[in-house]
């Protein structure tokens, strides 16, 4: 279909989606049209959404709601480009539904898991402490944090101003700072990186790794972290790189921290994004209350 081409087209040079995301419009907008039997863009009507949507009852409300952004942005392309003069989605609510919160690492998780990256000796645990101190200290997704280049830590180090820049979601960079321990632990690391290179050789990026990527993969940073949690106490099945730039986003709340700032850190292009970590804030202060307020426990004040 030349439209959807064109659509994937857009959103990959103007937007710089990701590849997986343009994957999954690809195969949204070709469930929908081949619902409709392929019925051309142009004519499709609000009821022909509609009576998609109630054919997506088998899935979850997210993928719903995922399903009819999709179509959302299909179509407010084609308004841009004079193809259909009405928007169909626009009269479409989408289903209401509460995002999962996500698991909470407290204050104390963190420092203990810190500590036991001390414990954990060695090369190996140098550099998982550097890992897990740049994540705490910036947030970074985790595929920005395994991929950032050798010459951003050097960077860094010389300069009197310790701030990353990061190329993150869509291609928008950002400016995160780093904390005092992240970069003496970044200098700890970097004592012992040459341990993590091939024989002769050098590699373009910070965490270098023998295998097909050449960095550290995410998949060995979770498992990484699992064996961490394991040693600390911690249940591993709650821990992950994401929780980790769960636990940054969090804790600044908690202290203080403006929500928008936190959104730029993050690398959010929606607020509404970002907001989800107010609820888990809000979620602990009532745990807190019920838990040690007496009037809560049902007791009297004395």
């Amino acid at each position: 279909m030349p439209t959807l081409d064109r659509f994937l087209e857009m959103m990959a040079a103007e937007k710089g989606t990701a590849r997986s995301t343009l994957s999954a419009y690809e195969t949204d907008l070709r469930d929908f049209f081949g619902f409709l039997k392929n019925k051309e863009p142009q004519s499709v009507a609000s009821k022909d959404i509609q009576d998609y949507i109630i054919t997506q009852k088998h899935l979850a409300a997210a993928s719903v709601a995922r399903r009819l952004s999709c179509l959302r942005q299909f179509y407010k392309f084609l308004m841009s480009e004079g193809d259909v003069k009405e928007d169909p989605t626009s009269l479409i609510e989408a289903p209401r539904y509460r995002r999962k919160l996500p698991s909470i690492l407290s204050e104390k998780d963190v420092d203990r898991l810190l500590e036991g990256t001390k414990a954990w000796g060695g090369s190996e645990g140098t550099r998982l402490s550097a890992l897990l101190e740049i994540l705490y200290a910036s947030g970074f997704r985790v595929s920005e944090l395994v991929s950032l280049p050798f010459v951003t830590a050097i960077e860094i180090l010389k300069s009197d101003k310790p701030f990353l820049i990061i190329r993150g979601k869509g291609n928008k960079d950002r400016m995160v700072p780093l904390t005092p321990a992240a970069l003496d632990a970044l200098k700890e690391y970097l004592k012992v990186r040459s341990g993590f290179l091939a024989k002769g050789k050098e590699s373009p990026w910070l965490f270098p790794s023998s295998g097909q990527q050449g960095h550290l993969t995410r998949q060995r940073f979770g498992q990484l972290l699992k064996e961490l949690a394991l040693k600390v106490g911690l249940n591993p099945t709650h821990l992950s790189p994401h929780t980790v730039r769960h636990a940054f986003a969090t804790h600044l709340l908690r202290h203080g921290a403006d929500l928008i700032v936190v959104q730029k850190l993050l690398g959010h292009s929606d607020i509404s994004t970002t907001q989800i970590y107010t609820h888990v804030a809000q979620d602990e202060l009532t745990e807190l209350v019920e838990a040690f307020h007496p009037l809560a426990k049902g007791e009297a004040a004395g």
